[in-house]
Order: structure tokens, then sequence, then C-alpha cells
């Protein structure tokens, strides 16, 4: 299982670089296509691959340790009480992640009942480019949930097992 979820993190990190060589590419398609008077639209497209490198990469950085954790006061805490903070901090965020894991199917849903377009050049069906916040944000979770069981184990958690050595918790 374990082998199974840090793929799924990986190849999640993988669509993220995806989109990122997509925004360039469509970027530079507009540039291009200024010096042969073609209109490119890479305003739709960028954005909506931003939204998609943003969320696909939200459990590759996490489970990576390369999410901003402020540690000031939490390196002072006693190993038991630090656990039951970051046991308090992984619900915390699950109940907002779900939350926005819920709003975000939600909204997919709705765009594709609504049959909502996108109003610029390129006609997109909104469901489309919002999928990939909804998959995204839904493996987020998931990572959540993981670190939430592996703490509740008495065990490392990812982002603190597979930090930045440079920047890593030590105690």
């Amino acid at each position: 299982m374990r082998n199974k979820l840090n793929k799924l993190y990986l190849y999640s990190g993988y669509l993220s670089a995806f989109f990122m060589v997509l925004i360039a590419l469509t970027i530079v398609a507009q540039i291009l296509g200024r010096f042969v008077n073609i209109t490119v639209d890479s305003t739709e497209t960028a954005g909506f691959s931003l939204a998609a490198l943003t969320f696909f990469g939200l459990s590759y950085t996490f489970h990576s340790g390369e999410h901003i954790r402020v540690t000031l006061f939490t390196r002072l805490l006693g190993k038991k009480v630090r656990r039951y903070q970051e046991l308090f901090s992984l619900s915390f965020c699950i109940i907002i992640t779900s939350y926005l894991t819920y709003w975000s199917w939600d909204f997919v849903y709705f765009s594709f009942i609504f049959d909502d377009i996108s109003p610029g050049l390129l006609a997109i069906p909104f469901w489309i480019p919002r999928i990939s916040m909804s998959i995204g944000v839904t493996i987020f979770l998931v990572a959540l949930i993981d670190d939430f069981f592996t703490v509740w184990k008495k065990e490392q958690p990812s982002y603190v097992k597979n930090a930045n050595p440079i920047l890593k918790d030590n105690t």
C-alpha cells in the first residue's frame, strides 16, 4: 500500500510538471503566433494549466516535505505533546481539505450539468479544467489522511522524513 501511495504522489507531481510545461508551450505558441498573424489565446489555457499545476502539486510537495512549516514552537515541545499537536494540525487540515474537496467536486458536477463554457476564444467546457482541481485536492486529502495515520501509529510523517536535510527538524 505504501508503494502505491508513494507512486500516486509522484505521478501527481509529474502531472503538475506537465502542466507547467503546458503553460510554457501555450505562451510560446502565442508569441510565435504573433509573428504569423495567428491569434492564440494562451491566457485561458495558461490559467487552467496553472490551476491544475497548483492542485496536482499539493500532494507531491506535501509528501516531499516542501510545504512551509513553522517549527519555531514545535521544536520546543516534547515528543508526546508534539505528536498531539501534529495530530491536531493534520485533523484540522483534513477537515478543511475535505470541505474543499466536496465543494470542488460539486463545482465540477454542476459545471457539467449546466454545460458551463469558458468565455474566451476557446470554448472549453469548464468541467474539464475544474476536474483537475478536484482530482488534485482529493489526492492531497489522501496524503493528509495518510500522514495522520502515520503519526497516529507513532511513526515519523512523510513531510518530516522526506524534508530537505538542510531544513529538516531533527528533534
